[in-house]
């Protein structure tokens, strides 16, 4: 329902903008739709429409959803390079995605990451890497 308003107000003449991307974006993620939620992140840039932390923390968090660790981590490089701050959240849900997947050696890679960018990991980050090494015990351990 919240896209089929999203698209009503593309037909109108109410102007989108950041917050009502995300709002839509948001929709996408909760219902696990990663793919809707990269295509409006795509949609944002062809209409200047700035994209956040907030925007991309959605749509991460989606992949990780729709089982595409890889497109997760792609997002978190694009943020970089797109200068938008990455925070704990952010890497949160793509070590997640990577948990869920058995991505261990990517999950551990972005924990290094974090270390790196000063963003401090929760208990969430921890849980969810830990889960990823559950195959390499001994790596869990060092965590």
């Amino acid at each position: 329902r919240a896209l089929q308003l999203f698209l009503e107000i593309a037909d109108s003449c109410v102007r989108r903008n950041m917050i009502i991307f995300n709002a839509a974006v948001s929709s996408c993620e909760q219902c696990g739709d990663w793919w809707q939620a990269l295509q409006l992140l795509c949609e944002m840039a062809g209409c200047c429409v700035q994209r956040d932390t907030i925007t991309y923390n959605a749509v991460v968090s989606a992949c990780g959803k729709g089982r595409e660790w890889w497109q997760a981590c792609h997002l978190l490089r694009e943020m970089a390079d797109s200068s938008v701050q990455r925070d704990t959240t952010t890497y949160s849900a793509a070590v997640s995605a990577c948990q869920t997947n058995g991505e261990w050696r990517q999950a551990l890679q972005l924990l290094h990451d974090m270390s790196y960018c000063h963003v401090l990991g929760n208990t969430f980050t921890y849980s969810a890497a830990v889960s990823a090494c559950k195959q390499e015990w001994q790596k869990a351990l060092q965590l």
